[in-house]
């Protein structure tokens, strides 16, 4: 169990401030005929968040813009790929290399 209390909302100001705003612009003032009605609006406005707005938290870019200019430490930028296959971390062996005996197996 970890020594911090969890689920506050002081920890995490951006979660808060998210949550708030997507409860105020979207889930107050709507109503869902149903769970497929649900999924498409909440979609279509997370979509419309991260795509259009700026936010003065990242200098005035949309979360999508300030996100492809990002390089983590596994040295890819951090937008996502064209497929929805997980993408390998580490770099491939060089040729001659075995790595059948590997402490941890790839997969």
């Amino acid at each position: 169990m970890p020594c911090h209390a969890m689920g506050k909302p002081m920890q995490n100001g951006f979660v808060e401030s998210f949550n708030g705003r997507m409860r105020d612009e979207l889930l107050n003032e709507t109503m869902f005929r149903n769970l497929a009605h649900a999924r498409i609006v909440i979609r279509d406005w997370a979509h419309d968040y991260n795509t259009n707005r700026p936010h003065s938290a990242l200098g005035y870019k949309t979360p999508e813009a300030f996100a492809k200019c990002l390089i983590p430490a596994t040295d890819c930028h951090a937008a996502p790929h064209e497929s929805s296959a997980r993408q390998t971390v580490a770099k491939l062996a060089p040729k001659g290399v075995s790595t059948g005996k590997a402490l941890v197996q790839a997969g």
